[in-house]
């Protein structure tokens, strides 16, 4: 019998509650609650602070934890509304960790089967994944696949990003540097790292709004080239050349990294937070056709997501290959490093900014959060929520050390010679 005032709980919730605790049955600590459409809950271990509540708005939700594909199926009943987090929504991904790697036996499936039995189902009739058109990293998808992710709204992405639209790891020297203090540090490593010095040629290879390239031109005096394939950042990448007055120094094109040679030879490369697009069985070509673009004695900066070298790769479609980066995929650190060798770069240095990546989607997730009406404005309910679960999948990843991100300096060394200085001192200074 309920307490007083409290609701009383339907019988398809009580058969959903009973389900629930047969699948979390093992799961410690439970420093969470769950609460049930008919406002019914299942409250956290008696002296658990309680991290997050689970707002489960319809059965549906159920049935997506006894599915092949969990991941999916979750954080498709997540977009559309099945269900909502209140409070530290990182520390749900234990628990969807739990949940996916759960193996039934045959009586723990009847069990399940039998309370699920007559619950209803969800139908939904929009779909946000995308279906993309030809061979996986062919130019004509791959340029589907990055305008999926990026032309999504210029204004969405300006409520999060910070004012210099950096959307990659920031460099932080204190956890409690602002965003925005934070990026500009990562702008200035990069072009201490590249060494870059006035009148040298940049390529920017998937320059985004420009950041990078207007960074490089004002502080560093470099003649600099990004290119692109989303329309949106190519247009307002131009416009905030313009406004900054650095036409006769910095351009941008929408071209591909493989038809880059049209621009000739660079002194310098640098690529943040592209190669995750490549496609790992393409990283030969890219490494080739960036070796090719650089002059002897010149450098190449090489940013992105590595896979953690002792997670496999994942045999089936993940939440973010369905909804968010289609064709996307993270190679470990050793076979991105073996591609660029065999291209011919000599590599220099290898550093792993994990934890800056984490602090990144922090901030980008606390301003999504608070953003929400306007984002759902902007992009409609179900493009918001799929953005809020993606920024605190990749945080709760970055936190926990499945995934990495790797700045790689390479080389093309001249008859043996790097012309680079014996130690990391300028980088520093």
């Amino acid at each position: 019998m309920a307490e007083r005032g409290q609701p009383v709980e339907s019988k398809p919730a009580s058969k959903a509650k009973t389900a629930i605790q047969e699948l979390l049955r093992e799961y410690r600590p439970r420093d969470f609650a769950v609460e049930f459409w008919d406002g019914s809950r299942w409250n956290p271990e008696t002296g658990q602070f309680c991290r997050f509540t689970w707002h489960i708005h319809h059965p549906s939700v159920l049935r997506a934890l006894l599915r092949s594909d969990r991941q999916v199926a979750l954080g498709e009943s997540f977009i559309y509304g099945d269900f909502d987090i209140s409070g530290d929504i990182l520390a749900i991904f234990t628990v969807a960790e739990y949940l996916e790697q759960k193996h039934f036996g045959p009586g723990k499936k009847l069990l399940l089967a039998s309370l699920l039995l007559g619950l209803p189902s969800q139908l939904h009739d929009e779909d946000p994944r995308v279906e993309l058109r030809g061979r996986a990293h062919s130019k004509m998808r791959d340029r589907q696949a990055v305008s999926f992710h990026y032309d999504v709204s210029n204004d969405f992405y300006k409520l999060w990003l910070d004012p210099a639209m950096i959307y990659s790891c920031a460099y932080f020297k204190s956890p409690d540097d602002s965003l925005e203090t934070a990026q500009a540090q990562k702008l200035d490593y990069i072009c201490r790292k590249l060494r870059l010095r006035p009148g040298e040629r940049l390529l920017d290879i998937g320059c985004g709004w420009g950041g990078l390239i207007i960074y490089a031109a004002r502080h560093y005096g470099v003649q600099a080239i990004g290119i692109t394939l989303s329309e949106q950042q190519l247009a307002l990448a131009e416009r905030r050349i313009k406004d900054t007055g650095l036409s006769s120094r910095c351009k941008v094109r929408l071209v591909d990294y493989r038809d880059a040679a049209q621009f000739g030879e660079f002194d310098k490369l640098v690529s943040v937070g592209m190669v995750e697009h490549v496609g790992e069985s393409a990283l030969p070509e890219y490494f080739r056709c960036a070796f090719q673009l650089l002059k002897p004695g010149g450098l190449f900066l090489n940013h992105g997501i590595g896979r953690a070298g002792n997670r496999p790769k994942s045999a089936e479609r993940t939440f973010t290959d369905v909804y968010v980066f289609p064709d996307g995929e993270l190679a470990p650190i050793y076979t991105t490093l073996q591609s660029a060798e065999e291209a011919g770069f000599e590599v220099r240095d290898v550093e792993n900014l994990r934890e800056h990546y984490y602090f990144t989607l922090r901030h980008w997730l606390r301003r999504v959060e608070a953003g929400t009406e306007q984002a759902t404005n902007l992009v409609g309910e179900q493009k918001s929520r799929i953005w809020r679960l993606y920024l605190a999948g990749s945080a709760y990843y970055f936190q926990s050390g499945k995934l990495d991100l790797y700045q790689s300096l390479l080389v093309k060394c001249a008859a043996g010679r790097s012309s680079l200085p014996l130690t990391r001192a300028d980088w520093y200074s």
